[in-house]
């Protein structure tokens, strides 16, 4: 189901619980609200629809990866870079790693590792910070 985003910043700068597979649901809503705005989205968190829990989506070269209690692994060559936010307004400074390996668990639940490079590893960065608290 598409769901509404939330723009409350002191909802988002909330850290979000582990999930588990019964939060399946939440996943398919998240699929849902990012594929209706996926002309100017490319990546999702769960605070982002209303739910504190560890679920993200990123638009990996046009694959949707779900991806339960993320966790980076391993991070490198930093660089600076501006990025926007559908929950945010404007444009805002940060810093981002070309190279990202991320933990995470699929959306059956199993454990998976996955390097990401460049823009698909900005998403996947991007999309941590929300279920960090973390606003850019």
């Amino acid at each position: 189901m598409i769901k509404d985003i939330v723009t409350d910043i002191a909802f988002l700068s909330q850290k979000s619980d582990d999930a588990s597979i019964l939060d399946a649901q939440i996943a398919q809503d998240l699929k849902d609200t990012l594929l209706a705005h996926n002309e100017e989205c490319v990546g999702m968190a769960a605070n982002m629809i209303g739910f504190l829990k560890r679920i993200i989506i990123v638009n990996n070269n046009g694959k949707y990866i779900i991806m339960f209690n993320p966790v980076i692994l391993k991070s490198r060559e930093e660089y600076e870079v501006e990025e926007g936010c559908l929950s945010l307004q404007g444009i805002r400074s940060t810093k981002r790693y070309k190279k990202i390996r991320v933990q995470y668990y699929d959306e059956e639940f199993k454990e998976q590792v996955m390097n990401f490079s460049n823009f698909s590893a900005q998403i996947v960065q991007h999309e941590i910070d929300h279920l960090n608290g973390i606003i850019i």
